[in-house]
């Protein structure tokens, strides 16, 4: 069996609240940290600037965590949008509740490739650690953010690979006031600041408009997710 080193993290690195909210903790847990990002064609693709922006920032603001923080990868899932059609990957989609329950913007098998993907880059670099933003409280019933999902997978990936990977969600029984939270005891008001101001959630990549919790259309299930989680945070909290 290869030995991996779990010292070592690999985050899955989008751009948006909740992944920057768990490279965070994963700067504060971890020796070393990478990041991998995906081009699947999503609508909202001004996610793929900011992330760079974010990292940028992580690493200018923060001199503690610049030091962990090491190479950033972007995949390019070229055929993906085609082989898993949703409101994400095409623009002409409307943001609702879709066919069995599910939400239009549910991208089948999207975070089941990403950990994958992930997966391989990890196996050849010996980082013992894939870490991702995922959430089954505050989410909209996506079947591959479940912590049954990834647990099954993380098996699937340590037998397929015959190594002992830990995938970690940090975000899982978090609500989004409490991902807020966690953002601010991890980095205090400069990360919740660096959230509010160069991550991306809104589904349909607005960014003319700052408001409180980030920019946004405000409308879509990221934006309103987003915004509800920040006010029940600040009332609760009221932290800065």
């Amino acid at each position: 069996m290869k030995t991996l080193d779990k010292d070592q993290a690999l985050v899955l690195f989008s751009g948006g609240q909740d992944s920057t909210t768990v490279l965070a903790y994963a700067l504060h847990h971890y020796q070393s940290v990478q990041t991998v990002g995906f081009d699947y064609g999503q609508r909202h693709r001004v996610e793929l600037d900011c992330r760079l922006d974010v990292l940028n920032r992580l690493k200018n603001d923060f001199p503690d965590w610049a030091s962990k923080l090491g190479k950033d990868q972007l995949l390019r899932l070229s055929t993906f949008s085609s082989l898993s059609p949703s409101a994400l990957t095409d623009e002409t989609a409307p943001l609702e509740t879709g066919t069995h329950g599910l939400p239009t913007s549910f991208v089948p098998g999207r975070n089941l490739f990403f950990f994958h993907y992930a997966a391989v880059v990890a196996y050849h670099q010996d980082i013992g650690t894939l870490i991702g933003g995922m959430c089954e409280t505050d989410y909209s019933g996506y079947p591959d953010c479940r912590e049954a999902t990834l647990n099954a997978l993380n098996t699937t990936l340590n037998l397929g690979m015959d190594v002992e990977f830990d995938l970690i969600t940090p975000l899982m029984h978090l609500s989004k006031a409490e991902s807020w939270q966690m953002a601010f005891e991890l980095g205090g008001a400069p990360l919740v600041s660096l959230i509010q101001e160069a991550t991306h959630s809104c589904y349909k990549g607005e960014r003319t408009e700052l408001h409180e919790w980030g920019y946004g259309c405000g409308v879509c299930p990221a934006c309103e997710l987003r915004q509800k989680g920040y006010e029940a945070w600040r009332v609760a909290c009221d932290p800065v």
